[in-house]
């Protein structure tokens, strides 16, 4: 079963920005990219850092605490590159930009709450 939510439009995060939104009672990091708009649970798989306390630059979200670093178009980790960040599907239709929370297993997510 889907749960595709509508969690803002492109008007609300310009590209090379990233915002913490919600989507339904979930919260999501979206990244406008120059790939496109990306969602990804808002904590670092690491200490389960808020990542928006963090960077976005030159296509990298850099996590406050210990600067482990994410390729914002595809959370793969940068540095260290054995890590990701869970990452949930987007589409935009016109200008609005959904969410798909149900692609992301619940325990996956847990452990970082």
């Amino acid at each position: 079963m889907s749960a595709r939510l509508k969690v803002c439009t492109l008007d609300d995060v310009w590209e090379g920005e990233m915002r913490v939104l919600t989507a339904g009672d979930v919260e999501v990091l979206v990244v406008n990219t120059a790939a496109g708009v990306r969602a990804y649970h808002p904590r670092c798989p690491h200490q389960a850092v808020a990542l928006i306390d963090g960077s976005f630059d030159d296509g990298v979200i850099t996590c406050s605490a210990h600067r482990w670093r994410f390729d914002a178009a595809t959370g793969a980790g940068v540095n260290p590159k054995r890590c990701a960040l869970i990452a949930y599907p987007v589409e935009v239709d016109g200008d609005d930009v959904y969410v798909d929370l149900s692609a992301v297993a619940p325990g996956a997510v847990a452990s970082l709450t």
